[in-house]
């Protein structure tokens, strides 16, 4: 008897894109597919082959080959060809939560329907593994996790463990320390095959002291081994102390946990980069995809979920198949290398346009469905807007959007008649464009035809808006009520929370009424070379450093009955590029332009444009504090994280222990970070790069990573990461410069009290969502919209789904959205405190679900921190 079982999966790790692109590697998927059914059906001896756990690679290759899909899913059935439960191999760091979450629904249901899904873990080779993935995969009935990247060895030296969630449950995992590829290559020599056996199993072995041990073959894009049956027999035969088999990677992570008894528990997130580079400075890579990412994000959960809910209650059918393609041109953009933005130019490029198409079946698909209930929304005036609400509470916010609008003065009143202010921002005269595209399906029926149609941009502060609803606005033309924009020289804007003022240096003091305390060096632009590549943020040897500080050309005030806001124009001298930064010369202008707004709210709103000229760089804005920090706070995946803002013992050794990558404190977020003591803190909210460092002498003050920018797709020895490189040497990125136009959004908030009581999670989903307005007019049903038929008008007025409470105490909703199966609704709440409970509604005809949407789970009136609570609510 053995004594050692060393397990071997056979496996290719596929990625859809990198250095090469996505049509590239699906004609090799399509080979790679014919190559290993044909295997498999010929060769009995052949038990199973794991196919990276992506359904998106069956999906891909049936799309081609649908004749296939009854052998594929006869091998899926039985076991021999492993797929899911992922659709993508998808980041878990800077990825909204729900994509998360939608990536494995989607990828568990394709699996299932090819066959059967895998109900492990696997995640070859993601930058980091999220901290409370453990229990979102138990909530898909996964129990078992195995990966690569994150876990140094003296962390972890044995590679099995507990992992625990944030909210303190555990599944069993396995580290690969080597990597997926570690037994890609294999010696088929027999005079020389059992010294390469005893020189692999060693380093193995000297990890494990498990009977079991696993030995990973595959490889990228990997051709699958036909031969390797032949090849175990061999093994066996030379190796006298081990037992060679061919299995799943399921069957060996339970086997080694049937033979435990004490193995170590970790906790949270896993982003150690000694062994295995976890690319920490990713999050900033192609900062320009990284924000549409965001914003795509945001207008599917935010806002398209929810607003197709309130359709759906009203008898509109669910467009779900819609919605998965949207979501699959998601889930391919974050796929780890995708999302990272670690691609050659071309490659990247295939993923702008997943996000054009993805924005563009969003928003049309938003305004089909305003549309459809506002052309069913009595109508007592001939310039009437139909308002909607995706929160899950009554909001009065301020919105801005296009009308078309006849150029006479006007009041704007809600339903109820109140008058609300409004500034128009921008009109343009479009009347014959406009009229001429009407399309009259009844010409004998009378319409309003206006003289004059101007394309108008308002924004209004709007009054209260019903909960997971709408309202109806429309124009009285008794009177005029539009606010006038003025402009003054004025260092100083306020509101009821704060007053600004520019300080003489060109940076802010922002004082804090409530408080009376005042804050000096606010938005400090700070920017410096990056001598890094598509991976890795690095400074330069030869770095210089230079701020806005004395750098303010000329600054006005503007102000309206909404707003207040300083117009700041910056200069800063720059070197050119890496040449003229390492000699000290600044021969270029950069240019910034920054919006400061105060609106009635707590929140201070930057708008920052950059035109970008210079090479190989990275901006960063920097918010001063007073709290000396031992640690930060971010939103990550249904909850929050703490992180020191120092890795102090890794930065002693780092060096000396030849890390993979220097252990940097630049750490990602969903959409928030903040610092904070007993009494008070600062949070700064994003929608765009999420990515922040703590940084000064006393670790008071907040950067936040506006972009960066490189030549290369990889390069070698960099400060940060010694060694090889990670990419492609040979291939040039010059897009990744992001020469020209940038723009930037964020806002910064102080608070006063305890960081639970202020839920900064819930302002980061009030800044990142969008309130939809659709203008119901005739004289716009044509060509300009496509035209549609004339509906029998019976819907309410007003119309609100649900109000929930709206407390500090309460948990917060994720996502309202339509059941993928079934009829229902989808209620998704999560605790966002980094310590206290939260309670959940009680909401009728809920039943209490897993992720899943399906299987039943506990009733509760409480969340722990970091934990998540599905609810499925019939339509009655």
């Amino acid at each position: 008897m053995k004594d050692k079982i060393v397990h071997i999966y056979s496996h290719t790790h596929w990625d859809q894109e990198w250095y090469f692109t996505s049509s590239r590697s699906r004609i090799y998927l399509f080979n790679h597919i014919k190559n290993v059914i044909r295997i498999l059906q010929s060769n009995d001896e052949f038990p199973c082959y794991l196919l990276d756990a992506q359904s998106a690679l069956i999906e891909s290759y049936l799309q081609w080959a649908p004749a296939d899909k009854e052998v594929l899913s006869q091998l899926i059935a039985d076991k021999r060809l492993l797929t899911g439960p992922w659709y993508t191999q998808t980041d878990q760091l800077v990825i909204h939560q729900e994509s998360v979450v939608r990536n494995l629904w989607y990828g568990i249901k394709i699996a299932n329907d090819a066959g059967g899904s895998m109900a492990l873990g696997y995640v070859p080779d993601c930058f980091g593994q999220g901290g409370n993935m453990p229990q979102i995969y138990k909530q898909f009935g996964i129990h078992h996790a195995l990966f690569w990247r994150g876990i140094a060895d003296n962390t972890l030296f044995e590679t099995e463990f507990l992992w625990q969630g944030d909210n303190g449950e555990q599944i069993f995992a396995v580290q690969m320390p080597w990597g997926y590829h570690y037994g890609g290559l294999l010696d088929e020599t027999p005079e020389t095959m059992a010294a390469f056996l005893s020189e692999k199993m060693a380093v193995i072995e000297a990890r494990s002291a498990r009977q079991n041990l696993l030995y990973p073959h595959g490889f990228d894009q990997a051709p699958m081994r036909e031969n390797l049956p032949d090849l175990v027999k061999q093994f066996n035969a030379c190796d006298p102390d081990r037992h060679y088999q061919i299995g799943s990677p399921l069957a060996f992570v339970e086997a080694v946990e049937k033979e435990t008894q004490d193995v170590r528990v970790l906790q949270g997130e896993l982003t150690e980069g000694k062994h295995s580079r976890v690319h920490k400075t990713i999050f900033s890579c192609r900062a320009d995809l990284k924000i549409l990412n965001n914003e795509m994000e945001s207008l599917l959960v935010n806002t398209l979920e929810p607003i197709l809910a309130i359709s759906h209650t009203l008898g509109h059918d669910y467009p779900s198949n819609i919605m998965a393609d949207i979501w699959k041109l998601m889930f391919s953009n974050a796929a780890h290398d995708s999302i990272g933005g670690c691609n050659s130019d071309t490659t990247n490029q295939d993923i702008f346009f997943r996000y054009k198409h993805a924005r563009d079946l969003a928003i049309n698909l938003l305004e089909l469905h305003t549309r459809l209930i506002a052309t069913r929304t009595p109508r007592e005036h001939d310039y009437a807007f139909t308002v909607f609400n995706p929160l899950t509470s009554k909001a009065s916010p301020q919105v801005t959007f296009e009308a078309w609008l006849p150029g006479i003065p006007f009041i704007l009143r809600d339903t109820a008649g109140n008058a609300m202010p409004y500034v128009i921002e921008e009109e343009t005269d479009l009347t014959q464009y406009v009229l001429n595209q009407t399309i009259r399906l009844n010409p004998g029926k009378p319409y309003l035809k206006p003289e004059k149609v101007y394309r108008t941009k308002i924004t209004v502060k709007s009054s209260a808006l019903p909960a997971l609803g709408y309202t109806r606005w429309y124009l009285d033309f008794a009177g005029a009520g539009a606010s006038k924009v003025g402009e003054d020289k004025s260092p100083v804007i306020e509101n009821a929370f704060y007053r600004i003022e520019i300080e003489e240096n060109g940076l802010l003091t922002v004082t804090h009424k409530p408080t009376g305390k005042s804050y000096g060096r606010q938005m400090l632009l700070v920017e410096n070379g990056d001598d890094g590549d598509s991976y890795n943020y690095s400074p330069p040897r030869q770095d210089l450093l230079v701020t806005s500080e004395g750098c303010l050309t000329s600054f006005c005030r503007e102000q309206s009955v909404l707003n207040q806001s300083l117009l700041l124009e910056y200069v800063l001298k720059v070197p050119r590029d890496l040449d003229e930064r390492a000699r000290g010369v600044t021969t270029s202008a950069m240019k910034v332009a920054v919006c400061v707004t105060l609106q009635h709210d707590d929140m201070i709103r930057f708008s920052l444009d950059v035109e970008n000229q210079v090479l190989s760089h990275r901006l960063c804005v920097h918010f001063a504090t007073d709290i000396m920090a031992n640690m930060s706070y971010a939103d990550q995946l249904f909850g929050v994280v703490a992180r020191p803002v120092l890795l102090s013992n890794a930065l002693k050794v780092w060096e000396t222990e030849h890390w993979h990558e220097k252990p940097v404190s630049i750490e990602p977020m969903q959409s928030y970070v903040n610092l904070h003591d007993d009494e008070h803190g600062f949070t700064l909210h994003t929608n765009g790069v999420r990515e922040y460092e703590v940084v000064g002498d006393c670790f008071d003050t907040l950067s936040l990573t506006l972009f960066r920018s490189f030549g290369y797709m990889g390069k070698e020895d960099l400060l940060y990461r010694p060694g090889r490189a990670s990419g492609e040497t040979v291939v040039a990125t010059p897009d990744a410069q992001l020469l020209g136009p940038l723009a930037f959004h964020f806002g910064w908030r102080l608070n006063s009290g305890c960081f639970d009581a202020a839920q900064h999670a819930r302002h980061s989903k009030a800044f990142l969502t969008s309130f939809p307005v659709y203008q119901d007019s005739d004289f716009l049903n044509g060509r300009l919209r496509f035209c549609l038929s004339e509906e029998e008008r019976t819907y309410p007025q007003e119309y609100s789904v649900c109000e929930l409470p709206d407390s500090p105490t309460d948990a917060l909703v994720s996502v309202v959205k339509c059941a993928e199966e079934n009829k229902g609704l989808i209620y998704r709440f999560y605790n966002p405190n980094l310590n206290a409970p939260a309670t959940l509604p009680a909401l009728h005809n809920a039943r209490y679900v897993l992720l899943d949407e399906k299987t039943p789970s506990k009733e509760r009136a409480m969340l722990n921190p970091n934990d998540i609570q599905t609810l499925y609510v019939d339509i009655v």
